[in-house]
């Protein structure tokens, strides 16, 4: 597997793969769901799986564009590998161990079409998620700060204190 992009600085290509951080929308159920199942699989590369946005994703990853890891799959590999979309997908099946030949299958170019058709399924069905917890098209507001608008996206909005209990000692 190819990277398609490589953190700033450093030469990704011919790099071995050993370790895989999976970014995930933790305030989506499907993401969620799939990030039980591949902790619960056997795997040939070990998966880390990190809240996609969150404050430890920042810190580790400060380059990257967080805002897009909530709309689109991400996996980061150890030697700075950036993988997105269906290729994220794809390298995340061939780090299991039971899913390695169909992660190989879908490597090949016809199976990149099944792929990234899956993922655009999964991505309508997010959408429509969305649209329904945010009542009919409104904002998607999520506990870490972001907000989704349907007119304009992606905003961070930082949690406010106000109405908090005052700190006691």
């Amino acid at each position: 597997m190819t990277a398609a992009t490589a953190a700033e600085g450093r030469s990704a290509e011919g790099a071995p793969v050993r370790r895989l951080t999976v970014l995930y929308d933790a305030e989506c159920a499907l993401c969620t769901h799939l990030r039980d199942w591949l902790a619960r699989q056997s795997q040939l590369v070990p998966l880390e799986l990190l809240p996609a946005g969150s404050a430890a994703a920042r810190a580790r990853f400060p380059r990257l564009g967080h805002a897009d890891t909530l709309d689109e799959v991400t996996v980061i590999g150890d030697a700075g590998q950036v993988y997105r979309g269906s290729r994220a997908w794809i390298v995340v099946l061939w780090a299991l161990r039971e899913q390695r030949p169909l992660a190989h299958r879908l490597a090949a170019p016809a199976g990149a079409k099944l792929a990234r058709g899956a993922l655009l399924a999964a991505a309508k069905w997010r959408e429509t998620q969305r649209r329904d917890a945010g009542r009919g098209g409104q904002a998607y507001r999520r506990a870490d700060g972001w907000t989704y608008r349907p007119a304009t996206g992606w905003s961070y909005e930082p949690p406010s204190c106000a109405g908090a209990a005052p700190a006691t000692r």
